[in-house]
């Protein structure tokens, strides 16, 4: 009875402040402490009990009023960060403030008019008297800020968020103004190794506060996209400055929490219906403000990884010469981590978390499933773009395939859903920016024995079987909104093909599948980057046939076997009737994606509409806007590797070229032509170049394209010249002969005597001079940063539902579609 009370009292204050037509005054406290202190709601009873309609009212109509309402919650957030919080009381009204600011902050950013409100200064609030004692600047402190830093020490108070290190009583309280805030790290882990012991209340009050920061960060979302890197959010900017003195720990903290989390806890079974995992929500409010907050210019990024891989040793406390890195400390923290126990740390705790969905017991749902995965994701993809240190580390053992499974596993699952086209894209630009390092095709060469439940062929192969025949699924029954991807999954296949060493007869035939279908003339002739797919699978086989053609013999056999694609490619007819011809075979409403005619029954799976939900924001436009500039030719530059590992940076080409000539398939094959005589030293450099412009239109519309272009005798003579064939033409003049006179000579009909000859065979000396190995690395742009930026706030949208914290607000980064 008495909770219906206290939210009939702070309905009613509601109604009172929505109805007064004149301002309150600030200092009638009575007044305003009815939305604080005389109640003790629920953050969903705030979002009930405070309607959107409103707050846009009071925004509208009592401007003064809301203000006022704004400063004074602020204004008891920063006195109970002074007071350290020591009664019960007061944590109450901080946490009553927390879920009010939670509520109205949207409301305030969807307004342009008020978007700079809490930048504005308050008078009585001195930047000096927060910080220092000394008095020397008494210049108004935003209000944005003070919040900020409210928010920074109520997360580091005494018996409130964190554990105490004192006795109980009000005799002996904290000072919070004179704590170290790096002893009330959270977890243990980077930095930490003490581990307080578990306390629910801390976790609850922990998530309300982050998720009151969260709203605060958010105002990113109320601004139209913009790829200009040099527009910080300010929010970031400021929280993650020197202004904050919690910043290392709370850093620290926030990505403990994360690493250390345990879904499974003991492993008692159906533990999670049993008991609530306050630690969850608390993991997951720690993962959101991380990557939210590990954000800043491009330029800086590189500098800072490279800043951190040079230093031989930490800097010491004392040693105050230079700021090393970007000024967002927390990516100069994260870029900094280089401990060998700490980068295991987080490398285990994140693949522990992305392997948790793959857990299989013989009762069914008996163990937790976490639900964060795409933020996982998301700090995955920053740990290795802004340290290297950690790219490295992940790379020089086997540990990078407890994170390759999952992924691939999740682009699996999520091929055929178009509400999750953004999941693929995230998962695809991870395993470009691995494929960019020899060590990750290295890797893939481990025996892949795990059982994980796919809907896959069964084979027995490596683990990079396993990625080409997840590669192929995507391309072969994923929905066309993935078309854009096929350049990056085939430039995946590229750059790890040279250090295979062995693929299964499965993964043989799914890429001879693939060129068999790329190369259809309906297909090749459609577009006019069609052909580019082509000229990657050639790749593909050049380098295998070179650089690892002894232990291949199940591809050498699948390219024997399937010989006739190789020679119509070769023969491909170049006038003008027989383009026609070959254009009217084209199947209605396909462009891109593969013929039906050609698809396996096994990966025949049909593609599936969004799940249909009380709120569900797919994101529709936003794949849209930000994927067209996302070409692999403008997130890649090329490297050419030597045997010995050496590198030249070679300067631009100026000269002009035709599309052909640009394009990435056709500068792998202009390479690879090029070693046929060039010499041997000449190979032997690493060459750096930045993928050309005129493949940029690659993403660009269907419907667009078909309308002002069409292939032309020409245009296929352009490309068809520099289809990469020798090799493999070669190949089979000398290997098919000799297969068919063991079949004749031998009366063969198994293919296993056919695989024993391939097998023990060699191509020493009869093929040409070994072409350069071209490698694609990703390449960081204000294109990528935008997207990812708008995919990571399209992400917390969606998993922020209780509350639903922005629901119903006018989102501009992104449009949202209610299905």
């Amino acid at each position: 009875m008495g909770n219906t009370d206290t939210k009939l009292h702070f309905r009613k204050a509601v109604i009172q402040l929505t109805t007064k037509t004149q301002p309150v005054e600030a200092t009638d406290d009575a007044f305003w402490d009815q939305f604080w202190a005389d109640s003790s709601t629920t953050v969903q009873d705030v979002f009930a009990l405070v309607p959107a309609a409103e707050i846009r009212a009071v925004r509208e109509e009592s401007p003064s009023n809301l203000a006022t309402l704004c400063y004074k919650a602020v204004e008891r957030l920063v006195q109970g960060a002074d007071s350290g919080c020591p009664s019960e009381r007061q944590r109450q009204i901080v946490l009553n403030c927390t879920r009010l600011l939670t509520r109205i902050l949207p409301y305030i950013f969807e307004d342009a008019d008020w978007r700079g409100f809490f930048w504005s200064t308050v008078p009585g609030a001195g930047r000096a008297g927060r910080l220092n004692e000394d008095g020397e600047d008494n210049e108004a402190r935003p209000l944005a800020e003070s919040l900020l830093l409210a928010i920074a020490d109520l997360l580091f108070c005494p018996d409130f968020t964190a554990q105490s290190h004192k006795k109980n009583g009000p005799d002996t309280a904290e000072d919070i103004r004179s704590i170290d805030s790096c002893e009330y790290i959270w977890e243990a882990g980077v930095g930490f190794a003490h581990s307080p012991p578990l306390n629910y209340t801390h976790d609850i009050n922990r998530s309300e506060l982050l998720k009151l920061l969260l709203t605060c960060l958010s105002e990113a979302m109320y601004l139209p996209p913009c790829s200009d890197s040099r527009n910080l959010n300010p929010w970031v900017a400021f929280f993650c400055s020197t202004e904050n003195r919690h910043a290392l720990p709370l850093f620290t903290s926030l990505l403990n929490v994360v690493c250390a989390y345990d879904p499974v806890g003991y492993g008692i079974p159906y533990n999670h219906l049993l008991f609530s995992d306050y630690r969850e929500q608390l993991v997951e409010q720690a993962l959101q403000i991380l990557i939210v907050t590990l954000e800043h210019e491009a330029g800086s990024a590189a500098s800072a990884a490279l800043q951190a891989l040079d230093t031989t040793t930490p800097p010491s406390d004392g040693d105050q010469q230079e700021p090393v890195g970007p000024d967002n400390l927390f990516v100069n923290y994260l870029s900094r981590i280089h401990r060998e126990e700490d980068l295991s740390f987080i490398l285990k705790g994140l693949s522990r978390l992305m392997n948790n969905p793959l857990v299989q017991t013989y009762l069914p749902h008996s163990n937790k499933k976490i639900q964060f995965h795409q933020e996982l994701l998301i700090l995955f993809w920053k740990f290795c773009d802004f340290n290297k240190k950690f790219l490295f580390f992940v790379l020089k053992s086997s540990d990078v395939l407890d994170m390759l499974v999952p992924i691939l596993f999740s682009l699996n699952e999520a091929r055929a859903d178009q509400s999750r086209v953004g999941l693929m894209h995230i998962g695809v630009f991870i395993l470009l920016l691995l494929s960019g390092e020899r060590n990750f095709g290295v890797r893939l060469n481990k025996p892949y024995t795990l059982r994980v439940p796919m809907d896959i062929p069964v084979f027995t192969g490596t683990h990079a079987d396993l990625l080409i025949v997840i590669f192929h699924k995507i391309m072969t029954s994923g929905h066309q909104r993935l078309q854009p991807l096929f350049d990056c999954l085939l430039t995946i296949i590229v750059n790890i093909s040279p250090y295979l060493k062995s693929l299964s007869m499965v993964a043989a035939n799914k890429l001879l599948h693939l060129l068999e279908a790329f190369s259809t003339p309906w297909f090749l002739l459609s577009s006019p980057q069609n052909h580019h797919l082509v000229f990657f699978l050639l790749e593909v086989f050049n380098n295998i046939i070179q650089y690892q053609f002894d232990g291949n013999f199940n591809l050498v056999y699948a390219i024997i076997r399937k010989r006739n694609v190789f020679h119509q490619l070769a023969n491909l007819p170049s006038d003008t009737a027989s383009i026609q011809r070959a254009l009217q075979k084209k199947k209605p409403g396909i462009s891109r994606s593969i013929s039906t005619e050609t698809v396996s029954t096994e990966a025949s799976r049909c593609a599936v509409p969004a799940e249909p939900g009380t709120l569900k924001a797919s994101l529709e436009a936003s794949p849209v806007f930000l994927l067209r500039p996302l070409g692999i030719d403008k997130i890649t530059e090329k490297t050419q590797v030597s045997v010995d590992g050496t590198m030249v940076a070679v300067p631009h080409s100026d000269s002009p070229q035709t599309s052909a000539d640009n394009s990435p398939a056709a500068g792998a094959a202009a390479g690879a032509g090029a070693s046929d005589t060039e010499s041997n030293s000449e190979r032997d450099l690493e060459i750096s170049r930045t993928e050309s412009e005129a493949a940029r239109s690659r993403l660009s519309s269907v419907s667009s394209s078909a309308a002002s272009w069409s292939a032309s005798t020409d245009w296929v003579s352009s490309w068809k010249v520099k289809l990469p064939l020798q090799t493999i033409m070669r190949l089979l003049q000398v290997l098919v002969p000799q297969v068919e006179k063991i079949c004749i000579d031998k009366g063969l009909t198994d293919e296993s005597e056919i695989l024993k000859f391939l097998q023990h065979g060699t191509l020493v000396g009869l093929l040409p001079v070994p072409h350069p190995i071209l490698i694609r690395k990703y390449q960081a742009n204000a294109g990528t940063a935008m997207w990812f930026r708008t995919y990571m706030w399209g992400v917390i949208y969606l998993r922020n539902v209780d509350p639903p914290i922005w629901y119903d607000t006018d989102i501009r980064l992104f449009e949202i579609q209610r299905v």
